[in-house]
């Protein structure tokens, strides 16, 4: 977690720099991504708020996820990813948003296989990944906290 939480220093530090401001839309991780970076003192400055879309009817009336999306490309694709996180900018207002959406297990589901998850970052530079977690229930979910904070600290540093 030392690791995460430096990184999510250094996140807070380049979206106050820039007067910019970040959420979250999070599914298989059920806000553990809002509880990593508001453990950060400071994370108030930035940090507008998250919501939990664990239910697919979540994920299409609170953050304007398309039905159509959902139903064509299943819950854990890319594409609702990056619609759960471009939802969560409009529905908070913020200039970024992170979402995880994934199968954490123990067991697959719906055929898709434990550890299979997508993380997506809408804001003025859009990035999604396809991430394959080995490992039980938590450590999926700790991993994918993990590489979501990493991805956009990544995307923020690189930022001119």
């Amino acid at each position: 977690m030392a690791t995460t939480t430096t990184e999510v220093q250094l996140i807070l530090e380049h979206l106050a720099a820039r007067h910019e401001s970040l959420a979250v839309a999070e599914s298989l991780t059920g806000g553990a991504l809002g509880a990593a970076i508001t453990s950060v003192a400071g994370a108030s400055r930035v940090f507008l708020g998250g919501t939990i879309s664990y239910h697919a009817d979540i994920k299409v009336n609170q953050l304007g996820v398309p039905r159509e999306i959902i139903d064509s490309c299943g819950v854990v694709s890319e594409e609702v990813a990056a619609a759960m996180a471009l939802g969560a900018r409009k529905l908070f207002g913020s200039t970024w948003a992170i979402s995880t959406t994934g199968v954490a297990g123990p067991a697959d589901a719906d055929g898709i296989a434990a550890g299979t998850v997508w993380i997506s970052i809408s804001g003025p530079i859009n990035h999604s990944a396809l991430l394959d977690i080995q490992g039980g229930r938590e450590v999926v979910r700790n991993a994918t906290v993990s590489s979501a904070i990493a991805a956009f600290e990544r995307i923020l540093s690189t930022r001119r």
